[in-house]
């Protein structure tokens, strides 16, 4: 342990040896009667705990923690968090230094008390002027599977992946918008574990490995989103998918009706998925166990409640950060996919994510243009005199950054190659010149794209998350996005 560390007790900056820090942490284990353990890059506290029986608790009940003092350690930060239930794990990630990485995961017996947690504590002040941000994690069990034959039934998909790969639970395998007799050409395989997946992807991202003759992509799909039960009680519209793209609006409000004549509102169809609209939540609950699996101009449906977006997710992971205006606000229930590769639980009308990456965006601001008036006063100004969340994309996003920290601005270096099937790929390089001699010189994702416009984005977006973590530069709203790999 690191000899000396800044004692935060209270807000205090007097020094604490790493005896002060030892003594504080075994008292904490005395008084608690929680076991300590540190081994890769973590500190675990707990996991189960005194008195334990049974398995760990389901998923859902763990919370991430950003942005803790790099000084602060368990015996200040367990009592906090006891504060919303009790603790069944504390990890908190930790340097060669003795140092804290800046961020820990809080595992509690329930959700309720997760959900409490976030409630209570995020935003929470630990230190004077000292802000923590806690948010749900979830353990990603759930690998996404590209570049599969598009004739492959789910049962034959399923048969291979637990022939090459162990812990398999299911496959989830939708089929084409225009052919419902072929797959769509990807597949989500789910394992029993986060540690399965984990394993699973490691022996097949390589990119040699191959499945019918066929080299394959693999990759983690996009978590899950979650809201809470509160809100789904007051859903009151319908996800419908797999319909045919022929099928009208008029078609579905039809056979919606057909239970309770009047009962639908209105129908939103975007190419062969549907937003059904009800007036009251008891007719669309209804009309889901009854539509369920019903055949509509020869498809077979599925119709789960529509799940709507969290508006305290900031930072949205799509390419321009923001909801297109054909998607009514709304995602899909989970489990549910439609054309965009990798990401379950959201319709195709949604901005695609670059390559599965994590799109730093702002926080949701209103995107609609109003009348200019002649006359209209206008001031010039500066976009550095903006607050961040005017801007929409990761390059503007590091750009503002740079200035705000009076680094130069980015160097951009593009570079290109050209694939198996001849397409010319593009990924750039960016340069910091302020931190170009430090611990990285530069930052490059290890994804190419087909256009210049998102490999641009994709590498701001990398680098904007690899700043956060070794500089401390951004909020909670990047660091949210880390999760357990």
């Amino acid at each position: 342990m690191n000899e000396e560390n800044i004692d935060g007790t209270n807000g205090c900056s007097k020094v604490r040896t790493g005896i002060q820090n030892e003594a504080a942490l075994l008292a904490l284990m005395e008084k608690t009667g929680y076991n300590m353990v540190q081994e890769n890059g973590q500190r675990k506290f707990g996991g189960p705990p005194p008195g334990w029986e049974g398995p760990p608790p389901p998923r859902g009940c763990e919370v991430f923690v950003g942005k803790i003092p790099r000084d602060m350690y368990e015996d200040e930060l367990v009592p906090v968090f006891e504060r919303a239930g009790k603790i069944y794990e504390f990890r908190l990630m930790m340097e060669f230094s003795g140092e804290n990485r800046g961020y820990a995961f809080v595992m509690y017996t329930t959700k309720e008390e997760a959900q409490l947690a976030i409630r209570i504590l995020n935003n929470y002040e630990i230190r004077p002027g000292k802000f923590i941000g806690v948010c749900v994690s979830l353990d990603n069990c759930r690998l996404f599977i590209g570049a599969i034959p598009k004739e492959k039934k789910k049962e034959e998909i399923l048969d291979e992946m637990k022939k090459v790969t162990e812990g398999v639970v299911d496959v989830i395998v939708y089929p084409s918008a225009t052919d419902k007799t072929k797959n769509r050409g990807f597949a989500f395989v789910e394992y029993e574990s986060h540690r399965a997946a984990a394993m699973a992807r490691r022996k097949l991202i390589p990119g040699t490995f191959q499945l019918w003759g066929h080299t394959i992509q693999v990759d983690w799909a996009d978590p899950e989103k979650e809201v809470d039960e509160e809100t789904m009680q007051r859903v009151k519209v319908l996800y419908v998918r797999n319909l045919m793209i022929s099928t009208t609006e008029e078609t579905i409000k039809a056979e919606f009706n057909k239970f309770k004549p009047g009962a639908v509102e209105r129908v939103k169809k975007l190419r062969d998925y549907a937003f059904v609209h009800f007036f009251n939540r008891e007719d669309a609950v209804a009309a889901m166990s009854v539509m369920n699996g019903k055949c509509i101009d020869g498809a077979s449906i599925e119709v789960t409640l529509a799940k709507p977006v969290n508006k305290e997710n900031t930072w949205r992971q799509h390419l321009n950060g923001q909801i297109s205006p054909n998607s009514e606000n709304l995602i899909v229930f989970a489990n549910k996919e439609e054309s965009h590769p990798k990401t379950l639980g959201k319709p195709p009308t949604l901005p695609a994510r670059l390559n599965g990456q994590h799109s730093p965006s702002p926080p949701e601001i209103e995107r609609c243009t109003y009348p200019f008036f002649p006359g209209t006063k206008l001031t010039p100004i500066s976009m550095y005199s903006l607050k961040s969340n005017h801007f929409n994309s990761a390059v503007m996003h590091l750009d503002y950054y740079c200035n705000k920290n009076n680094w130069a601005p980015p160097e951009y270096y593009l570079y290109s190659t050209t694939s198996q099937d001849g397409k010319v790929l593009l990924v750039y390089k960016i340069v910091i010149p302020a931190i170009a001699n430090g611990s990285q010189s530069y930052f490059m994702p290890d994804k190419l794209c087909t256009t210049l416009e998102d490999a641009k984005e994709l590498a701001a977006q990398f680098t904007l998350l690899h700043l956060d973590r070794e500089h401390n530069l951004f909020s909670l709203d990047l660091c949210r996005r880390i999760w357990r790999k």
